[in-house]
C-alpha cells in the first residue's frame, strides 16, 4: 500500500477472483463460467452496435430494461441494470446499509458481501450454516440489519425454498432482504414473483452464468419501484452509464435468443448430474448443487491435495482454505467433454 491510503482502505480485505494462470493452456472449471459461447443473436447485436460506440450509451437503458422486464413479468419500473450483478448488490450497501443497519449474512456464501460491507465501512455479523450447510432461516428472523442471501448459495450450490424467503420478508417488514440469484436458472425458483407481494425485497441476477456473458459485465435488480428509485439514485450519484452500448444489445440479444439459452441450460444440468453420479461413483461427498457447479470433497484426498494434482494435470478448479469447506472442492460445470476429462484425471489421482 501507499503512504497515501487511508485507514480505511489498508483495512480492506479485498475479494480474491478465482486464478487465471497464463502460463499454459488449462481446462478451466474454477471461475463458474459458461462452456458455451454467448447467443449467435447477441453476438450479431453486438457488432452492429459497435460503429456508435463513439457515443455515449443510454444512461436508462430503456431498451434493455423493457426486455428484462418482459422476461421475468415484471413493470419496467421495477427493474435496474447494472455493470454485472456486483454492482447492484454494492449499491445495495450503499443505499440500505450503514452502522446502525448491519449486512447480515452466511458464514460460508459468496465472499463478495465481506468486501462490500468493508469498502463501505459498513459492520457486518455473519451467521453459521447447519452442519449440511443449509441455511436455518429462524436464525435471521429476530435480526434488524440489511440481509444478503445467495439462493442458491456459493459454493455450496443449496437453494432455500421461497416459503422461508417469505417469512424472511415478513418477520421484518421493515428491513430489506437481498436475495442474489445467480445461479437461479439451473434448477432453482426465483423470487422475482414476490416482488408485487413484498416491497422490502430486492432480486439480483446476472447473464454471467446461465446466459454466457461473464466477460461482458451484465447484471439486473428487481424490487418495488420505491427500492428501483433507490438504487437508481446511487447510480446517478457514481456512474451514470454504467452498462456500455455493446453490453447492452448484447443483453437484448440474449434474452431473445430463448431457445439457444434453454439448450445451454439443459445441457449444463445434464453435465452437473453426469459429474456428481461419476464423483460419487468414486467416494465423493457432494451436495444438491442447483448451479453450475459441484461442490465435492472425498476421504481418500484432502481438498487442497486435489485441486493441486488436477492443475499439474492442466484442470483448473476452485479450492477455499476457510476450515469447514477446506476438504472441499467446487468444480464449475463445463462441456460434457470438459467433465469427462476432470472425472478421468480424478479417477488417475486417486489411482482407481
Amino acid at each position: 500500500m501507499s503512504k497515501f491510503a487511508n485507514g480505511k482502505i489498508n483495512k480492506l480485505d479485498a475479494y480474491v477472483p478465482g486464478e487465471q494462470p497464463k502460463d499454459k493452456k488449462y481446462i478451466k472449471l474454477n471461475t463458474n463460467e459458461s462452456p458455451y459461447p454467448p447467443s449467435p443473436l447477441a453476438v450479431k447485436y453486438a457488432c452492429d452496435e459497435l460503429e456508435s460506440v463513439r457515443l455515449y450509451p443510454d444512461p436508462d437503458c430503456t431498451n434493455l430494461i423493457n426486455a428484462i422486464a418482459k422476461t421475468v413479468n415484471v413493470s419496467p419500473k421495477n427493474v435496474i441494470v447494472s455493470n454485472g450483478s456486483d454492482e447492484v448488490l454494492n449499491f445495495a450497501f450503499i443505499a440500505y446499509a450503514d452502522e446502525n443497519n448491519p449486512a447480515i449474512f452466511p458464514d460460508i456464501t459468496y465472499g463478495f458481501y465481506k468486501v462490500f460491507a468493508g469498502v463501505n465501512g459498513v459492520p457486518f455479523e455473519e451467521i453459521a450454516l447447519k452442519d449440511d450447510f443449509s441455511i436455518d432461516i429462524n436464525e435471521y428472523l429476530d435480526k434488524n440489519g440489511v440481509i444478503f442471501i445467495a439462493n442458491p448459495n456459493a459454493p455450496t450450490g443449496l437453494e432455500i425454498s421461497l416459503e422461508d424467503i417469505e417469512l424472511l420478508l415478513k418477520s421484518n417488514p421493515d428491513r430489506v432482504v437481498v436475495i442474489d440469484e445467480a445461479y437461479v436458472d439451473f434448477g432453482g425458483k426465483s423470487a422475482i414473483s414476490l416482488i408485487d407481494k413484498y416491497d422490502n425485497l430486492l432480486v439480483t441476477q446476472t447473464f454471467s452464468k446461465s446466459r454466457s456473458m461473464a466477460g461482458a459485465r451484465l447484471g439486473f435488480g428487481v424490487a418495488s419501484e420505491k427500492i428501483i428509485e433507490d438504487l437508481n439514485k446511487v447510480k446517478y450519484s457514481t456512474n451514470p452509464y454504467n452498462v456500455n452500448r455493446v453490453t447492452a444489445v448484447m443483453g437484448i440479444g440474449a434474452l431473445e435468443d430463448n431457445k439457444y439459452f434453454e439448450n445451454n441450460i439443459s445441457s449444463i444440468i445434464e453435465s452437473r448430474e453426469y459429474t456428481q453420479n461419476e464423483l460419487k461413483k468414486l467416494g465423493f461427498t457432494c451436495t444438491n448443487s442447483k448451479t453450475n457447479f459441484v461442490f465435492a470433497k472425498s476421504d481418500k484426498i484432502s481438498g487442497e491435495e486435489l485441486y493441486l494434482k488436477l492443475k499439474e494435470n492442466g484442470i483448473l478448479v476452485r479450492h477455499f482454505k476457510k476450515d469447514r469447506i477446506s476438504n472441499y472442492v467446487r468444480v464449475s460445470i463445463g462441456s460434457f467433454e470438459e467433465m469427462q476429462a476432470f472425472i478421468g484425471a480424478v479417477r488417475k489421482i486417486l489411482g482407481e
